[in-house]
């Protein structure tokens, strides 16, 4: 494959695989992972707006999961690297909640939560960015979080299905800087030099599934992971063109292998000439 050309190289790119890394895994059978806590991202955006009546509330917000039963300590229960997300000590209901569905708080790992800690260290408010792989959301409740109200948030889903769902969980979270499309990753090679940032959560061989689904275990194969390392080259091939110069590409998976990680994140910088940027994780023990 032919290098892209000099012209490209002031393009910076954010590689990082919170999904997983986050948490280390000593062994790769399925009885030996640990039971990880659910975590809420609650949807403090709304705080900001003109209309303080259809604000949510931190602590009624709270007090309506512990009048659930469900225990939340705002002091020792948050997120470390996430101002927005606190642990629970089980799995609720979500479904049958009016909360959920009202676009109160959104359930997600708290890894994939890390993604602030990107936003806030090298992306401005102001910024238009694409999630290209975005289904069913989680990710981008929070970057919509970040941006709202100044920045524009295009959220992608190749497939139509799930691009429903996503529209869907977007509307319940309620903030107006989202544009949810349906397409593929090479529609976005008509608008180059479009986006400021660049977010590629891509579909992989799901190693992290590993500790809660023993078929994930079952169904992996080097074949599998192969076949998603190449389909990930693709998908950043075809959006590049649409990040501006000295844009930022953000790169994640919910896999730990070589081939998915660091060999992409290799490729990244050798044949689309990205520059790795490290990320201040002092703070974070725990990573």
């Amino acid at each position: 494959m032919t290098s892209i050309g000099d012209d490209k190289m002031k393009r910076i790119a954010i590689l990082i695989m919170f999904s997983v890394l986050v948490l280390i895994l000593t062994s790769c059978f399925p009885g030996s992972f640990p039971r990880v806590p659910k975590t809420l991202l609650i949807d403090d955006s709304h705080n900001n707006r003109i209309d303080d009546e259809a604000s949510v509330e931190l602590s009624k917000l709270i007090k309506a999961f512990e009048d659930k039963g469900y225990t939340v300590d705002l002091s020792s229960d948050k997120v470390p690297w996430c101002n927005s997300g606190y642990y629970l000590s089980e799995r609720p209901l979500f479904t049958a909640d009016p909360l959920f569905h009202a676009g109160a708080y959104y359930v997600q790992e708290a890894s994939s939560m890390f993604l602030q800690q990107m936003l806030e260290q090298l992306v401005k408010k102001d910024s238009t960015v694409l999630d290209i792989s975005a289904a069913p959301g989680g990710k981008s409740t929070l970057i919509s979080q970040f941006l709202f109200p100044q920045g524009l948030l295009v959220s992608n889903e190749i497939v139509k299905s799930r691009a429903n769902i996503l529209a869907e969980n977007m509307i319940k979270w309620g903030n107006d800087n989202v544009l949810v499309s349906n397409n593929s990753p090479a529609d976005f090679k008509k608008i180059p030099d479009f986006f400021d940032v660049i977010v590629v959560d891509a579909p992989c061989s799901g190693e992290g599934m590993f500790r809660k689904d023993e078929g994930a275990v079952s169904e992996w194969s080097i074949q599998n992971v192969m076949m998603c390392a190449a389909r990930q080259k693709d998908i950043l091939t075809d959006v590049w063109d649409s990040l501006k110069t000295e844009g930022i590409l953000i790169y994640s998976t919910c896999t730990y292998n070589r081939e998915e990680n660091e060999e992409n994140i290799q490729w990244i910088e050798n044949e689309l000439g990205a520059e790795f940027l490290p990320l201040d994780i002092e703070k974070f023990p725990e990573i």
